[in-house]
C-alpha cells in the first residue's frame, strides 16, 4: 500500500477483474570458447542468475557455454550482457522466445565436460566447422536433389518435426551419432562420390560439432543451418517454409511452431515424452 494512504479507502478500491498475463523472456544460447577455468566463471554467473530470479539451466565446459534460461526481460538482459564479457562470448549466440508461464522448475548452473556431449574428444568446432546457411538460403539447398540432408536431432525430437527428406539417425543421444555415420557413411555417401552434407539441429550447437566431425572423417562439402531451426521458424514467413510439423524443445512448453509460437504438443507426465494434441502418448500409451 502506498506511504499515507487511507487504508479504508485502499482496500475499497475495485480489483481488475482480469489482468493480462506477463510474458517471459526466453533465451537459448551457446557459444564454443576457451575457458581455462569454468568453475571461477560458475559462481559469478550462478549469483547473478539468482539475484535476477532467473531459472532454468546454464552449462559451463572448457569448451565453452550452452543453455536455455528464463526471466524477466531486464533479468535476462543482464544475465546475457554478463555472458558476453566472458573470454571469447563477445558474439554469444541467443535465439530469444517468450513463455506466459515458467518453463522451468529451477535453476541450474552446471560444470560439465562437453556442453554439448558427443564424446569425441579431438573434435573442436573452433577449429573447423561446416559451412553456414543462413536461414533464407536453406530451402535452396536442402531442395537440390543432390543434397544429403540429416536431422542431427534424436529420434523423439524428429517425430515432433523436421524437413521434407530429411535422414533421421533414430539415435536416443547425440553421443550415438558418430558410430551411426561411420556406419551408415557408404550407404549414405556411396563410393567415388562428393556429395553436398546438410544438417540441422534445433539451436545449432549440435551441428557445430556433427559438421566438425564430418569434415574430420574426410567429407568436404559440410553445410549446417545457422541458428537451427529455431531461428529458421523465426525468420521464415510460414508461407515460404518447408518446416514440417513443429520443433521440439527442452522444457515445459514442449515444441514451439512458426514465429517461436508456443505449439499443440503437451508433454507425457508419465515417460516425458512429446504428445500431439488429441492423441495417446506414442512411446508409452
Amino acid at each position: 500500500m502506498p506511504a499515507g494512504a487511507n487504508p479504508l479507502t485502499h482496500a475499497a478500491m475495485p480489483k481488475p477483474a482480469h489482468r493480462p498475463p506477463v510474458s517471459l523472456a526466453v533465451a537459448a544460447l551457446y557459444r564454443f570458447a576457451r575457458f581455462d577455468d569454468p568453475a571461477a566463471l560458475r559462481r559469478p554467473l550462478l549469483a547473478l542468475c539468482e539475484a535476477q530470479g532467473i531459472k532454468g539451466t546454464l552449462l559451463l565446459a572448457r569448451e565453452g557455454i550452452n543453455g536455455t534460461i528464463v526471466g524477466s526481460a531486464e533479468g535476462i538482459a543482464a544475465v546475457i550482457d554478463h555472458i558476453r564479457q566472458l573470454p571469447g562470448c563477445a558474439d554469444l549466440d541467443v535465439k530469444y522466445s517468450s513463455a506466459e508461464t515458467m518453463p522451468f522448475g529451477r535453476l541450474k548452473v552446471r560444470l560439465k565436460r562437453e556442453i554439448v556431449t558427443m564424446g569425441e574428444p579431438d573434435i573442436d568446432p573452433l577449429a573447423s566447422v561446416g559451412t553456414y546457411v543462413a536461414p533464407h538460403d536453406w530451402n535452396a539447398l536442402i531442395s537440390d536433389p543432390e543434397t544429403i540432408v540429416i536431422d542431427n536431432r534424436n529420434d523423439y525430437e524428429v517425430a515432433v518435426g523436421t524437413f521434407p527428406g530429411a535422414i533421421n539417425p533414430e539415435t536416443r543421444s547425440f553421443r550415438e551419432f558418430p558410430a551411426w555415420f561411420r556406419r551408415e557413411r557408404e550407404r549414405l555417401l556411396g563410393e567415388g562420390k562428393t556429395p553436398k552434407v546438410a544438417m540441422f539441429c534445433t539451436g545449432g550447437i549440435r551441428c557445430e560439432k556433427s559438421t566438425a566431425f564430418l569434415k574430420a572423417e574426410g567429407v568436404e562439402q559440410v553445410y549446417h543451418l545457422k541458428g537451427g531451426i529455431l531461428r529458421y521458424l523465426e525468420d521464415v514467413p510460414a508461407a515460404q517454409s518447408l518446416w514440417q510439423g513443429e520443433c521440439f524443445v527442452f522444457d515445459e512448453r514442449v515444441a514451439l511452431g512458426h514465429g517461436l509460437t508456443v505449439g499443440e504438443h503437451t508433454l507425457c507426465r508419465n515417460c516425458g515424452g512429446a504428445v500431439a494434441a488429441g492423441e495417446a502418448c506414442p512411446t508409452c500409451r
